[in-house]
């Protein structure tokens, strides 16, 4: 079995996941980046809109479209803050974004 670590992603309304994951796939205003368990502590904006990808324990991926926020990695787990988030559908809203050469905020740069 993989190292498993806690998440716990919130948004400003509720709770709106939490459960043991082998691996979060979250973009920040940095990048992409995958987090596995024993991954160094840190704290990221999250980019704007953008999609947050969960792999449970049993294999299955839960994603969530997020707006704006926070990601927290620490030594005993993984905590997203989002402004809002919704259970996923349609393309990753950050990629349609740059694939159609506007930003998320529709101001063309």
């Amino acid at each position: 079995m993989a190292n498993v670590f806690r998440v716990d992603l919130v948004s400003v309304e509720a709770r709106v996941w939490s459960g043991e994951s082998d691996q979060v796939v979250a973009r920040t205003t940095e990048g992409e980046l995958a987090i596995l368990a024993g991954h160094a502590p840190l704290l990221g904006q999250l980019k704007e809109p953008s999609r947050i990808r969960i792999r449970t324990v049993s294999g299955d991926e839960v994603a969530y479209d997020i707006a704006g926020g926070f990601l927290s990695v620490a030594k005993d787990g993984v905590t997203v803050l989002a402004e809002s988030a919704e259970p996923a559908s349609g393309p990753d809203p950050a990629a349609a974004a740059a694939l159609s050469g506007v930003s998320p905020a529709g101001d063309g740069h």
